[in-house]
């Protein structure tokens, strides 16, 4: 099967297990009974890895009086940081990989650990643990790192895209603006490295977090 071509199947899973205090389920639910933002910002908008960069995001100490929903969103946002800085982290080291597949991986790896980096920062003791990984045949070969790096940075940029509806702190929401142009860019890099159109359509479809938890679940990456 080309994992490429491969559509995230909507499954309920419980691998990203952060929410356990219902905090995002309840912030989704609020978020529908009020009028949606702007189209520009619900179509573009993400809260990535590295939406804390440059101070925008309240320090640990701020964190108490952040809305538990947006807590429970940067939280998503650390655990699919985790997976792509583990992602690259294995592929330098094992996947063989040269030229610009290898300056994409160490560029983008350094990225996602930074996100990974702040994200901890500002959720301080709110923050989720690292799971662990294994990332198995998808890191053996310069060609598996592709398809998959497709996968996993087309499915990021959705996932975070999703959240930004239900953000409702105003130093989180702007911060998020600042990272969707990097993931985005990441996803167009490695898509335009594996022959695929780096911008094939003029809008970009959001995933819920139900289709996330099922895609990350499916790749059976993620083992405690």
């Amino acid at each position: 099967m080309n994992i490429m071509n491969k559509k995230p199947r909507v499954d309920l899973s419980g691998i990203l297990d952060f929410d356990t205090d219902g905090a995002l389920q309840e912030t989704a639910e609020n978020a529908q009974r009020h009028s949606r933002r702007s189209f520009l910002r619900t179509s573009g908008i993400a809260v990535g890895g590295a939406a804390v960069a440059g101070g925008l995001i309240p320090g640990s100490s701020a964190m108490a009086a952040t809305p538990k929903g947006d807590v429970a969103i940067l939280n998503f946002a650390l655990t699919l940081e985790f997976l792509e800085s583990a992602f690259y982290a294995s592929a330098i080291k094992h996947a063989g990989l040269t030229g610009e597949h290898k300056r994409l991986a160490h560029t983008v790896h350094a990225h996602e650990a930074a996100h990974v980096a702040a994200l901890k920062k500002a959720l301080g003791s709110s923050a989720v643990k690292r799971p662990t990984f294994d990332f198995g045949s998808a890191v053996t070969s310069q060609s598996a790192f592709t398809s998959t790096a497709i996968v996993l940075e087309d499915t990021g940029v959705q996932a975070y895209q999703g959240q930004a509806p239900f953000i409702k702190s105003n130093a989180i929401f702007k911060a998020a603006i600042s990272i969707h142009p990097v993931e985005a860019r990441h996803a167009a890099w490695i898509r335009n490295l594996g022959g695929m159109s780096p911008a094939p359509e003029a809008f970009n479809p959001a995933l819920t977090k139900a289709q996330v938890l099922s895609a990350v679940t499916g790749t059976g990456f993620i083992k405690g």
